[in-house]
C-alpha cells in the first residue's frame, strides 16, 4: 500500500475540513456537498491514520533490531511479526475502502417487473417477486409506493412499477436486474409436472429534474380510462396518464391513482429515471470500450436467478450460490444474504480492475 497516496487522501481530508470551518450559512450548497465529502472520507481516514501509524511502529522496531542488546532484538523479532500481521489486515480493509463508490448506490430506485414466458403462471411468479421487493423494503424500513400495476383476473402481475424510497436502495438493489426463473408445479397443472416460467426485472435509479431536464414542449399527454381486473372505482373517470417523451421516444404511463393530476406526477417521475438509465447506460458502453471489456449490470435478458419449488431452492447464476431458503428469500427475509454475495463479488471485480 503507497504511503503517499493514503498522505494525500488525509490532505485532502483536511483541507475539506478547514473549509468547512470557514465557510457562512449562506453557502448552504457548498458546504452540504463538503459535509458528504467529509463523511464519506472519514472511514478511510480513519484506517489511513492507523496504517501510517503501524508503518512508523515498523520502521522503529527495525531500528531496533540492530541493536547490541540480546534482549532488545528478541522483543522487537516478536514485535515485529505482530505489526506485520495487522498492517497485512488493516491493507486488505483499506483495498475496499479505496473502492471508487458508484455515485448513484445512494439514490432510491424504481423497479420494473414485468411476466415473461409461461402465460398466467409467469404472471403469479412476477406478483410473487412484487411481493417479495415490498416485504424485503419493510424489513429495511424503506418506504414502496407502487406507480403503475397491470394485473390479471387470478392475482397475476403483467407488468408493475414499484417506486422505493430510503438509505442506499439502488446500491442494494442494482443487481437484481436480469431474467427470473421459476420452476414449479402450477395449480392449474392436474398431471403434477414442473413448469418453467420467468419474469424479467429492471432497476433503476430515481432520478430527478437536475439529472434530467425534461421540457413541456419535448413531451406528449394522452390522458385515457384506466383499465384492470374487478372494475375499480379508478376505472370510472379518464384519469390515467401516458407521456411519451418525443427526442428518445421514451414511454411512461400510470393509472395507479384516481387523481390525473398525481398519475402525470407518477408517469413523469418513471420517465425521467428510464431517460436518465438510458444516458447511464451509454456513458458504461463507452467506458468498457476504452477498456475493452464488458462492465456495468449486465445484459438484462440474462438468466441470473433460479426459483426451483420442488426442491425448496434459489440459485444465482452470477455466483453460484444456492439456498435452501425459498420461502424465506419470497418473503424478504434472506434475499440480503445474496445481494451481499453480490456486493462482495462486484468489489473484487473492481479489486481486480
Amino acid at each position: 500500500m503507497e504511503t503517499k497516496k493514503l498522505k494525500n487522501i488525509l490532505d485532502t481530508f483536511y483541507k475539506i475540513e478547514n473549509k468547512l470551518s470557514s465557510l457562512g450559512n449562506e453557502n448552504y450548497d457548498e458546504y452540504a456537498k463538503l459535509s458528504k465529502e467529509y463523511s464519506d472520507l472519514k472511514p478511510l481516514v480513519e484506517k489511513s491514520k492507523e496504517f501510517l501509524k503501524l508503518r512508523e511502529e515498523l520502521n522503529d522496531t527495525d531500528e531496533l533490531l540492530l541493536s547490541d542488546d540480546q534482549e532488545m532484538r528478541k522483543e522487537a523479532e516478536e514485535e515485529k511479526v505482530i505489526l506485520k500481521k495487522k498492517i497485512s489486515l488493516l491493507e486488505e480493509e483499506l483495498k475496499f475502502l479505496l473502492i471508487p463508490k458508484d455515485e448513484e448506490d445512494e439514490r432510491n430506485a424504481i423497479i420494473e417487473i414485468r411476466a415473461g414466458t409461461g402465460g398466467e403462471e409467469a404472471a403469479l411468479f412476477a406478483h410473487d417477486l412484487l411481493r417479495m421487493y415490498s416485504k424485503f423494503s419493510e424489513l429495511k424500513n424503506w418506504k414502496t409506493e407502487i406507480m403503475d400495476i397491470s394485473q390479471t383476473d387470478h392475482n397475476g402481475v403483467k407488468e408493475v412499477v414499484l417506486n422505493i424510497s430510503g438509505k442506499d436502495v439502488f446500491g442494494n438493489l442494482k443487481f437484481e436486474s436480469g431474467t427470473h426463473r421459476v420452476q414449479r408445479v402450477p395449480q392449474t397443472e392436474s398431471g403434477g409436472r414442473v413448469h418453467t416460467s420467468a419474469a424479467t426485472v429492471a432497476v433503476l435509479p430515481e432520478a430527478n429534474d437536475i439529472d434530467v431536464e425534461v421540457l413541456e414542449k419535448d413531451l406528449r399527454v394522452d390522458i385515457f380510462r384506466a383499465s384492470g381486473p374487478g372494475g375499480q372505482s379508478v376505472n370510472t373517470t379518464d384519469s390515467a396518464v401516458r407521456i411519451t417523451h418525443i427526442p428518445t421516444g421514451v414511454v411512461a404511463q400510470c393509472q395507479d391513482e384516481k387523481s390525473q393530476h398525481k398519475n402525470k406526477a407518477k408517469a413523469l417521475k418513471v420517465l425521467r429515471s428510464r431517460i436518465f438509465e438510458i444516458e447511464t447506460q451509454k456513458k458504461e458502453e463507452e467506458r468498457a470500450l476504452e477498456r475493452k471489456t464488458q462492465v456495468g449490470s449486465g445484459d438484462r435478458s440474462e438468466r441470473i436467478r433460479t426459483y426451483n419449488f420442488p426442491q425448496g431452492r434459489v440459485t444465482d447464476h452470477r455466483i453460484s450460490l444456492t439456498l435452501y431458503k425459498l420461502e424465506q428469500i419470497l418473503n424478504g427475509e434472506f434475499l440480503d444474504e445474496i445481494i451481499t454475495g453480490l456486493i462482495a463479488d462486484s468489489n473484487m471485480k473492481k479489486l481486480a480492475e
